[in-house]
């Protein structure tokens, strides 16, 4: 990947509804090798998907909730019983496992504490678990999408010896 590249990705993370022709004027490429580049990122797994990104107030998912999970047993038949039960919950929209003294975390959107509470009984139905901790955000201060995109994973175009082809 190239600096052309980190500029396609820096666009696309921040407004995937340009069209092609207005993505190539910003990084200076005629639309076909624009499309074509975006073709390989898309290949190559540098790009995951293309989605819309709703707010939760508006669908009725306006309590998030930070859940701390201890395993009850550190088998693998304990890890592939939590993940798929977790996998298969909609509230849940991360999951992380964590190194320290909690094992996993995730991320969870509900509509209120009703719901919480019947999600919560599902969750420790799930496998054996040490320790449960919640903890509900009160306001969301930040919130992106884009990740920032470090240099050292572009190459730099102008020290390459061969031209790329675009």
């Amino acid at each position: 990947m190239d600096e052309i590249d980190r500029q396609l990705l820096q666009i696309l993370q921040r407004d995937a509804t340009l069209s092609i022709a207005q993505m190539a004027e910003r990084v200076g490429l005629s639309p076909t090798p624009c499309w074509k580049r975006i073709q390989k990122l898309e290949a190559r797994g540098v790009i995951t998907s293309r989605v819309a990104l709703v707010d939760p107030d508006s669908v009725g998912m306006g309590l998030s909730v930070l859940v701390s999970v201890e395993a009850g047993e550190h088998t693998p038949e304990w890890l592939a019983s939590f993940s798929a039960g977790v996998n298969g919950m909609p509230e849940v929209m991360e999951v992380y496992r964590m190194a320290g003294d909690v094992d996993y975390i995730l991320r969870v959107v509900v509509a209120g504490m009703v719901e919480y509470d019947a999600f919560y009984k599902r969750l420790i139905g799930l496998a054996p678990m040490k320790n449960v901790t919640s903890r509900f955000a009160m306001e969301r201060m930040k919130y992106s999408t884009a990740y920032p995109l470090h240099p050292s994973a572009f190459r730099d175009r102008r020290a390459a010896d061969t031209p790329e082809e675009e």
